[in-house]
């Protein structure tokens, strides 16, 4: 089957270990063949080319975390990205990491991570939510209690994440505040319903829950930026991971800062329903065919992305 997969690593060369060709599908018992119809791409997927959280000794491995596709039984379904994985310290590893991942016309998962796709959501669309959309409704709606805030604070947004968490809060009725470096890019988010600022600017008020992947470059305007009892929900560290706290701020002004990672299958359930239901639509910035995929790779890792870009079989 036809696959884009890591064939090296590189950490200062990531796309120089990209290949695309053929590899075999393997089934475990009690997983099942999944025909891919779409796929999406990460920064994960860079990330691993440049060998974080994937050694040599894995190698060739199929790329990607998202995915949707046709069961064995003809049911339209998107896979759930988490797999059971007691080896791996988080107690779970992702599609790519230790199993085969997405990027390819074929992939096996196990039975329980297939969600049905509704059918009011197209197969490019669910391919969008797996990981980054998944990671972001379970910042706002579970780690950061969206129901108890009115304003939230996005930084960086234009990733998928970010990008993720501005439509999502705006659909969930908040007033949404994100900061972009671009200006190009901050005129995109405020099609989406944020009011958006350059980094680092004055809010016109604190807010009640901050979105934060960037790091250490924008934490100390997250905390300045939010309100007592605001919650600062961190799911990455795309700008560094060694943040300076002001902890007289952290209790004078009772924050809480709570880490995130991915979610669950019933959220990935509740986010598809949203989508089903026109609630939020996933910002798509490219979808491409699979000959395409090289210089789709290239386009994220160059960071001119606002969205996902979307891999359809």
């Amino acid at each position: 089957m036809r696959a884009a997969y890591a064939s090296a690593l590189n950490p200062e060369d990531p796309l120089s270990g990209l290949t695309v060709g053929e590899l075999p599908l393997a089934v475990p018992d009690g997983w099942v063949p999944i025909d891919v119809r779409a796929a999406s791409l990460n920064h994960h997927d860079i990330w691993s080319l440049r060998g974080v959280g994937l050694p040599a000794d894995r190698l060739p491995m199929i790329l990607g975390c998202d995915a949707a596709g046709v069961d064995p039984d003809g049911n339209e379904v998107v896979v759930y990205p988490v797999v059971e994985d007691k080896a791996d310290p988080r107690g779970f590893s992702l599609f790519s990491e230790r199993h085969p991942g997405t990027i390819a016309e074929r992939l096996a998962a196990p039975r329980q991570n297939l969600i049905p796709k509704p059918a009011g959501v197209s197969f490019a669309e669910a391919a969008c939510l797996p990981t980054a959309w998944l990671t972001a409704y379970h910042m706002l709606v579970t780690r950061g209690r969206a129901s108890e805030a009115g304003s939230v604070l996005v930084q960086g947004a234009g990733g998928g994440v970010s990008t993720a968490a501005v439509a999502l809060a705006a659909a969930l009725g908040k007033r949404v505040y994100a900061t972009s470096r671009d200006p190009g890019k901050r005129e995109r988010i405020a099609a989406l319903g944020a009011t958006a600022v350059e980094p680092g600017a004055r809010l016109p008020e604190r807010v009640d829950l901050v979105i934060e992947s960037v790091g250490a470059a924008t934490f100390d305007h997250s905390m300045k930026c939010s309100a007592p009892g605001a919650r600062i929900v961190v799911c990455g560290a795309t700008a560094g991971h060694r943040a300076e706290v002001d902890l007289r701020r952290v209790f004078a002004m009772q924050l809480e800062i709570l880490g995130s990672s991915m979610g669950t299958p019933d959220e990935l359930a509740a986010l598809l329903e949203m989508v089903a239901s026109g609630q939020v639509r996933p910002v798509i910035d490219a979808t491409v065919r699979f000959d395409e995929v090289a210089g789709a790779f290239a386009r994220l890792a160059g960071g001119d992305v606002f969205g996902k870009i979307v891999v359809e079989f």
